[in-house]
């Protein structure tokens, strides 16, 4: 038996591997392009080194794509095999692939609470924090992303292999909770030790963005290139937050030329990606900016996308794609896809029940919440689509336009009420409001 340096007890006994292994779970931590890379060099290493298996399959399904689930089960059938190989692994290995099971069954949420009761001995050993820290954010749990960073954080010293990057994602769960005084402080210490947590500089950046310190985030952010723009496609997603930042200053060309070079500069079709991309370019048209043929590539990629139902977050944000370019028939078709979901008794189904149809009615265009109490349900089942508070304030604003444009008023400053608990106010919500007509002291 080994145990690697973030703490994790593996059946492994190929040093090759185990490095290999380490190297990958680093660039878990950092977000690093070469993650990929080590987590196969660890398995050409050793076929049967079950943490890098299960690494594997959850690496797949959180790409939500519905063709990855095979891939997904095959990494978790080979894992089953190393295991009975090994005389059932490792305790750590076997809570691991318990799961990764119930991930792959479509219940997140349980993956999550494996993970964290099967370590709570030992709540920093990080891939299975880091795994379950996901797993909430995709569903939408901030409060279990606390509860667990609180426990992490609390059984950690600076000396621990994994200390910044756990206290990152600690800093991450509290601005998720609005307690920005502490995210700051809690962000700048785990950047401080490590500095290519860009998770930590990541929920910094939201702290800014939220309070509506532009001038500071812009510089934060700017200061911290050197760190983020070395990321996988992460470094897509910091872009994005400093093109959010240059647009509240009302720098539309700036904004513009963040996208092109740094929002999209691959074509790709992951859905962070193009939640990026269609939340900013939205966003940009709400602020009267034409954006010329932007459109385009995305709405094909949402269109080939549009019976995959695999997480509602990316359907919603697909939609709003298909609507941008008018393809009204793409919108019917996944519209449709989202409702067949939506009987179904996994995590996403019932995120597409609570939320989910009802969201893609309303960004469909088919009409703003029937009366006051499905629009504040509308509001309060909102966090279950899962990202974070900045990525739902897409779903907010398009939410505040479709009441404004029925004339509901009351509904529109109900919508701000709870919106300015997190954020400040800020020009795109005024330009919504005076665009229906709204008084902005509504």
């Amino acid at each position: 038996m080994t145990r690697d340096v973030y703490g994790l007890s593996a059946s492994a006994s190929n040093a090759e591997a185990t490095r290999a292994f380490e190297h990958a779970v680093h660039g878990v931590a950092a977000h690093l392009p070469t993650t990929g890379v080590s987590l196969q060099a660890a398995l050409s290493a050793d076929p049967d080194h079950v943490p890098a298996l299960a690494l594997k399959g959850f690496a797949n399904l959180i790409l939500a794509k519905s063709e990855l689930v095979e891939t997904a089960a095959a990494a978790l059938s080979s894992a089953r095999g190393a295991l009975a190989r090994k005389d059932g692994g490792t305790a750590d290995e076997r809570i691991l692939v318990q799961s990764l099971e119930a991930a792959l069954a479509g219940h997140f949420g349980r993956a999550a609470e494996i993970l964290d009761q099967g370590f709570a001995d030992r709540p920093t050993t990080f891939l299975p924090f880091k795994l379950s820290h996901a797993l909430r954010f995709m569903v939408g749990d901030a409060a279990g992303m606390l509860v667990a960073s609180e426990r992490a954080v609390a059984a950690i010293d600076s000396s621990h292999a994994a200390a910044g990057y756990l206290l990152g994602c600690h800093a991450f769960a509290l601005e998720e909770h609005g307690r920005y005084r502490e995210a700051m402080e809690v962000g700048q210490r785990a950047v401080t030790l490590a500095p290519d947590d860009s998770w930590g500089l990541h929920a910094v950046s939201h702290v800014h963005e939220m309070r509506g310190d532009t001038s500071a985030g812009i510089d934060w952010l700017e200061n911290s290139r050197k760190a983020w723009s070395r990321c996988n496609n992460f470094s897509f997603h910091m872009a994005w937050h400093l093109g959010l930042l240059h647009l509240e200053r009302g720098d539309h060309e700036r904004v513009l030329q963040i996208y092109d070079d740094e929002v999209r500069p691959q074509q790709t079709d992951d859905f962070r990606d193009m939640a990026n991309a269609i939340s900013l370019l939205w966003r940009l048209e709400q602020s009267g900016l034409h954006v010329g043929d932007r459109w385009t590539d995305i709405a094909e990629i949402a269109s080939r996308r549009r019976k995959d139902t695999a997480l509602v977050f990316a359907v919603l944000h697909n939609l709003a794609a298909l609507v941008a370019v008018g393809d009204w028939t793409g919108v019917a078709d996944l519209v449709e896809a989202l409702e067949t979901r939506a009987t179904g008794t996994d995590d996403q189904a019932r995120i597409a029940a609570e939320i989910g149809v009802p969201m893609a009615r309303v960004l469909a265009g088919l009409g703003a919440p029937a009366d006051r109490q499905m629009l504040d349900r509308m509001v309060a089942n909102l966090p279950k689509v899962g990202g974070s508070n900045a990525q739902r304030d897409f779903f907010v604003l398009a939410l505040a336009k479709a009441v404004g444009n029925v004339g509901d008023t009351v509904g529109v400053s109900r919508i701000r009420s709870v919106r300015q608990r997190l954020k400040a106010e800020d020009r795109l919500f005024q330009s919504i409001q005076r665009a229906d007509g709204l008084s902005l002291s509504a």
